[in-house]
């Protein structure tokens, strides 16, 4: 089995002549939004794709195995409905309608297109669109903060343990003077407590009250 654990979206930074003579997979999407799956390519040779958590393939993406050859991904043909509308109105009206379900939905100009489900399909033949069914690659729309990148989630996901506690609610790294006792950073610098009379609680310079049990010690 080939390792796979790199991906370059849409083959950007790669001659064309390189990319026309690389083997290539075709992938559904069921598949292209795992980060760990197994596929064998156009070459015969199994491939053990190992990609950043959250990271969703899509066609045109090239993945990189560990000798350094290349794999073209092409997204594979697979059940779906495809929905056209009389007016780009009538069109947006639907996509609105699938979208507060939360449905993976690829959007064109002329036409929708989702996995199949005769649930959804019976709503939009009652609204006046028209739904058939097709064999077709499907590229459903990422979510807006995954526009760069499409979809690649690298938020933490680099190994470092990120044991900063940025207590939202609690007294984690709270900098203000005089904390209570027990958070353990004794961070020991003497400085002179600032008294700015904030009273009780925890977040601010001066805590009267007290955390209960933070004790940045400054």
């Amino acid at each position: 089995m080939l390792t796979v654990n790199k991906l370059i979206p849409q083959g950007r930074g790669l001659a064309g002549a390189l990319l026309k003579r690389a083997p290539a997979v075709e992938l559904d999407w069921d598949t292209r939004q795992k980060s760990r799956f197994d596929a064998t390519d156009s070459a015969g040779r199994t491939l053990g794709v190992f990609l950043p958590r959250g990271s969703v393939v899509r066609g045109g993406d090239v993945l990189v195995a560990e000798d350094g050859s290349l794999v073209r991904v092409a997204a594979a043909a697979q059940p779906v409905l495809v929905v056209r509308a009389a007016t780009p109105f009538e069109l947006t009206r639907a996509a609105y309608h699938l979208g507060n379900r939360h449905v993976a939905l690829e959007l064109r100009h002329e036409h929708l297109k989702l996995e199949p489900d005769h649930v959804l399909a019976e709503m939009l033949r009652r609204m006046g669109l028209d739904v058939a069914e097709a064999h077709e690659g499907f590229e459903p729309e990422g979510g807006a903060y995954a526009a760069e990148g499409h979809g690649h989630d690298h938020a933490h996901d680099h190994g470092h343990d990120h044991a900063h506690e940025h207590a939202h609610g609690g007294c984690g790294h709270d900098h203000g003077h005089e904390h209570g006792a027990g958070c353990g950073h004794d961070h020991a610098h003497d400085h002179a407590p600032k008294q700015h009379g904030h009273g009780g609680g925890c977040g601010g310079h001066g805590h009267g009250g007290g955390c209960g049990g933070c004790g940045h010690e400054h």
